[in-house]
């Protein structure tokens, strides 16, 4: 299948063609081409001059975790009867039958990042999916991180169970605790691995088990921080451990963003759209995406759905553009920064041969809250075509 007679933003690079066409086979993008394609068959779709960009990507959510409408039953998403429980995988607490997958791919959002939420210094194992589908083992793309969680949320938990941690210095200690153990528990089984004549394999751990990825930098930490000084609790862990280190909301970012552009950190922005609804919140200001954009902080924008639904990801990102965050920056933040810091960009993000076709068309500009996506497409499959004149 080919796309033809379209504006691409390929979003590599900020790579612009003005006219160009795209061809699709088997759910991946195998040619992006300026001009005209020399045959255009009964099954390729002419783009009518509209603007061709990737899939957005919501780098933090909990869809499907926390169902729509539902409360305690569909509710999966902390697990407050033990603060450190990294072996938790999302993968089963996801319900893709929840109508907001509908809601995320039909505004354009095609892949999302779940995690388990904040109630725990340590929640779980981060996924990415894709938006569409009725079993959650074939949308997947990959584990992405272990979810961490400083500050509030973890303190007013465990504070009304009585329980620790009720301070920020347990928080992290818990932490350093458990990451600890599964750093011994590694070297052990490295160790084996090595010499298996002299050394024991330790007995099998499943919380110990679910960080070896972590050490060894395959995934990444995503730490919950709204408050500076947390932010900077989460580097000096990071430090300690030789994490592949992600602040995740980075509310209070904007008041030490040289200072997180100077530690080359990676920064999920959100929820935008959003009130301070708690004290560690008070810092929330709108200019917070385009300050650490502007101070080299790779960042990208979430809704942290359910707080935002998921359809509002476009809004949010228009909303940074509203603080001074430029519109090509606004797009990067939820196309190729965000795959990026998910470490998905192998496969989505951008518009570029061998990924893939994660696409939507535009009669517009995508970010203008009154427009929707004409045509959505997800691994090759058409999921909406309203496709009209502009």
């Amino acid at each position: 299948m080919k796309i033809y007679n379209v504006q691409i933003k390929t979003m590599e690079k900020r790579r612009s063609i003005e006219n160009g066409w795209i061809e699709i086979e088997n759910g991946k993008i195998i040619a992006v081409e300026e001009g005209s394609p020399d045959v255009v068959g009964t099954e390729d779709l002419d783009g009518q001059g509209k603007l061709l960009i990737p899939g957005f990507i919501d780098a933090h959510t909990h869809l499907g975790i926390i169902e729509n409408g539902i409360d305690f039953e569909g509710d999966d998403c902390n697990e407050a009867t033990d603060p450190f429980t990294p072996q938790l995988r999302t993968i089963d607490g996801i319900n893709p039958m929840d109508r907001c997958f509908e809601e995320a791919y039909k505004r354009g959002i095609t892949s999302a990042v779940v995690a388990p939420g904040s109630a725990n210094p340590c929640g779980g194992e981060i996924i990415a999916v894709k938006t569409y589908g009725r079993r959650v083992d074939d949308m997947i793309i990959k584990p992405v991180g272990i979810k961490f969680a400083l500050g509030e949320n973890p303190k007013r938990v465990y504070n009304d169970r009585d329980e620790t941690p009720v301070t920020r210095m347990a928080t992290a200690a818990l932490i350093r605790e458990g990451l600890t153990k599964a750093k011994r528990y590694l070297a052990d089984i490295d160790a084996y691995e090595i010499d298996k004549e002299n050394n024991d394999m330790p007995e099998f751990d499943l919380k110990n088990h679910a960080l070896i990825p972590l050490l060894r930098r395959e995934i990444s930490a995503h730490f919950h921080c709204h408050r500076a000084d947390d932010m900077f609790t989460a580097v000096r862990i990071a430090k300690e451990f030789d994490l592949k280190l992600v602040i995740v909301h980075a509310t209070e970012g904007h008041l030490i963003a040289d200072i997180l552009g100077t530690e080359k950190l990676s920064a999920i922005s959100g929820p935008v759209i959003c009130d301070r609804c708690k004290p560690e919140m008070k810092g929330l200001e709108l200019k917070n995406t385009a300050e650490l954009v502007k101070n080299g902080v790779k960042t990208s924008i979430c809704t942290d759905h359910p707080v935002i639904p998921i359809q509002y990801l476009p809004a949010s990102a228009a909303m940074a553009v509203k603080g001074g965050l430029d519109s090509d920056s606004a797009l990067e933040a939820i196309t190729i920064n965000a795959a990026e810091i998910a470490g998905i960009d192998d496969t989505t993000g951008s518009i570029a041969v061998g990924k893939d076709a994660d696409l939507q068309l535009y009669c517009g500009n995508p970010l203008d809250i009154m427009n929707d996506p004409e045509l959505v497409m997800i691994n090759g499959k058409v999921l909406n075509n309203t496709k009209g004149d502009c």
